[in-house]
């Protein structure tokens, strides 16, 4: 089976991003569960209500945070993309606003003592996990809008998503198989586009006619019912299968033809600016 990744731009010269771990704001929970047991034992219903307030703010900054963690993971991971919708900073806020509500609402600290600690949990979380990445990862790619191959690969991948979704209701083994395979070297495929865009001209065909025509045939395999389902679809479904990976594999060797063919074209070029 192909062991391609999802993602997998090529990373020569150029240190590894590595991802901070967003369990860190869940540990403020920990006390602020504890003030809201502790209300509730005493039926002190308004402490209850102030506390489980600032819970959920903690709570729902906790989650943004885990959200704008992997979306920036995305950003760094991926060689064209668009810069990520400023989750980070909305995170900050968002921490700021729950601390100088827990300080000074739930907590009965002073408004100058709540907008003190708020702005020291905005800069803080800023100097632990950084800014939200600004730029674009546009490259010149010639007459091809980097846009468009955005677009185009986004499209391929979400078809790939429900294509992965409808493969988990496939009890037949054989057909599960190979439908995993099949889209392990669409991955791969996809890959090889974003790590050169320039393929999209020659791979164009591969993305709007063979992972549509997999999406709607597993989609159409799938809403019959089992007993529905006759052994001679089976075995016809299994065929296409078995022809797909093969044009996948003619797919994938075509495109490192095309890539070994710049690199021959760059090469020679070199030399001749060498010669002169």
């Amino acid at each position: 089976m192909s062991k391609a990744t999802r993602y997998d731009p090529t990373t020569k010269g150029k240190r590894p991003f590595k991802l901070k771990r967003g369990n860190f704001l869940y540990i403020f929970l920990a006390p602020l569960f504890l003030a809201v047991i502790l209300a509730l034992l005493a039926r002190d219903i308004a402490a209850f209500v102030l506390n489980i307030i600032a819970f959920g703010l903690f709570f729902a900054t906790a989650k943004l945070n885990t959200l704008s963690l992997s979306k920036e993971y995305e950003y760094h991971s991926t060689t064209l993309t668009k810069a990520p919708k400023p989750y980070k900073t909305m995170t900050a806020g968002l921490l700021g606003l729950s601390t100088l509500y827990t300080a000074w609402i739930a907590g009965g600290e002073s408004l100058i003592t709540g907008l003190f600690l708020g702005a020291i949990a905005t800069i803080g979380y800023f100097l632990y996990y950084g800014f939200d990445p600004k730029h674009d990862k546009l490259d010149n790619i010639g007459d091809i809008s980097a846009e468009f191959v955005i677009e185009t690969l986004a499209e391929a991948r979400e078809k790939l998503t429900v294509i992965e979704e409808k493969i988990r209701h496939i009890k037949e083994h054989e057909l599960h198989s190979k439908l995993r395979i099949a889209t392990d070297k669409a991955y791969e495929i996809l890959n090889n586009i974003e790590a050169d865009p320039k393929d999209l001209r020659v791979a164009r065909k591969f993305i709007i006619v063979y992972i549509d025509g997999i999406k709607k045939v597993t989609q159409s395999y799938t809403d019959m019912e089992e007993s529905e389902i006759t052994n001679d679809t089976k075995n016809k479904f299994s065929m296409l299968l078995s022809d797909v990976e093969t044009r996948f594999d003619k797919e994938i060797l075509r495109l490192k033809k095309n890539n070994q063919f710049d690199l021959d074209v760059h090469i020679d070029v070199l030399k001749e600016q060498i010669k002169h």
